[in-house]
């Protein structure tokens, strides 16, 4: 990302770039930024092309097409499926082509082994925009709220991360929410996060599997039945509990071991935050127990995908344990 802000900055740019990877936000911000500081809002020199099954002929005749009365042509190309199939003639075109032209890839999707990523790398820069760890997304959280006037201790920056997952988009609209209900104060707090960050799925789905540990039986189905409503599939709510109960064992074991909260975040790959909420709910059951409700969970499935039950009952029916 450094070659990025480094060519917007200073206004030197290759002729190609590749923006790729899950992070949708950063992919966004970067592609608005050069398309910005490239064209410098003029549309004369700005083309947009999206979506599968595009004609090559035609991006590669406007990107020889010399611009008016601007230094550069602007392409933008996005989730053309181009980086997972074949497109041999663009491969052949891109050394060739004109540096008065900038051709920008937003992709979902990549081979990195293909012809045309390499082609890319060779002659611009791909950028890889991935999830962000807690430490990236904290310093530039932190960011965005002392340009508002706003201070947060590491200790609550942990616990706002905790609530709103890695998701850039979705922590930032909660940021501009945290904002707005804390104008006049300069110090947020946990209490305000708390006040105003919505529970994303995962975290329903943390509150449901406690509920279901401590026997309010009532509680979990009241979490499932709003996952519903938010029209989350039963499916998926069935995978991330047995996701849940599959952390739950591994940190379980792995603390047996003597392991701390960092040492079980590296190991399993888990981010120290995830780890830390999920260390104080294995108390919560028994190695045992833990393993039962994988079991329940494995069933389930099973339950669904042999038509003996609906989606929807089967995990009603592993929320209170009757599942057969």
């Amino acid at each position: 990302m450094q070659t990025l802000k480094q060519d917007i900055k200073e206004r030197t740019f290759k002729r190609m770039y590749l923006l790729y990877g899950e992070e949708a936000f950063l992919k966004t911000s970067y592609k608005n930024r050069l398309t910005e500081v490239v064209t410098s809002g003029d549309t004369m020199n700005f083309a947009r092309f999206e979506g599968k099954g595009l004609d090559l002929d035609e991006i590669i005749r406007l990107a020889d097409t010399m611009p008016l009365f601007s230094e550069k042509r602007l392409i933008l190309v996005e989730d053309s499926g181009f980086f997972k199939g074949s497109a041999e003639e663009l491969v052949r075109y891109l050394p060739s082509m004109p540096d008065t032209t900038v051709l920008l890839f937003v992709e979902s999707e990549v081979d990195k082994r293909g012809k045309l990523y390499k082609t890319v790398k060779q002659f611009g820069y791909a950028a890889e925009l991935g999830r962000q760890d807690a430490v990236q997304l904290g310093r530039w959280a932190g960011k965005i709220l002392a340009g508002e006037g706003k201070k947060i201790t590491n200790r609550t920056m942990e616990y706002f991360l905790g609530m709103t997952g890695d998701d850039m988009e979705h922590i930032y609209m909660e940021l501009e929410k945290l904002i707005s209900y804390t104008m006049g104060r300069e110090v947020i707090t946990n209490d305000d996060v708390t006040a105003i960050c919505t529970v994303q799925v995962t975290n329903k789905i943390f509150e449901m599997v406690s509920a279901i540990a401590d026997g309010r039986i009532k509680r979990a189905m009241e979490l499932y039945e709003d996952l519903l409503i938010g029209k989350e599939p039963p499916m998926r709510i069935l995978f991330l509990i047995a996701r849940q109960f599959n952390q739950m064992l591994q940190v379980k074991e792995l603390m047996a071991k003597g392991l701390d909260r960092g040492a079980i975040a590296s190991r399993l790959g888990l981010k120290p935050f995830v780890v830390g909420k999920v260390m104080p709910q294995t108390h919560r059951f028994s190695h045992e127990q833990i393993l039962s409700y994988i079991k329940l969970c494995v069933d389930s499935e099973e339950a669904v995908k042999s038509g003996r039950l609906a989606d929807q009952l089967a995990v009603e029916l592993l929320i209170t344990g009757d599942i057969r």
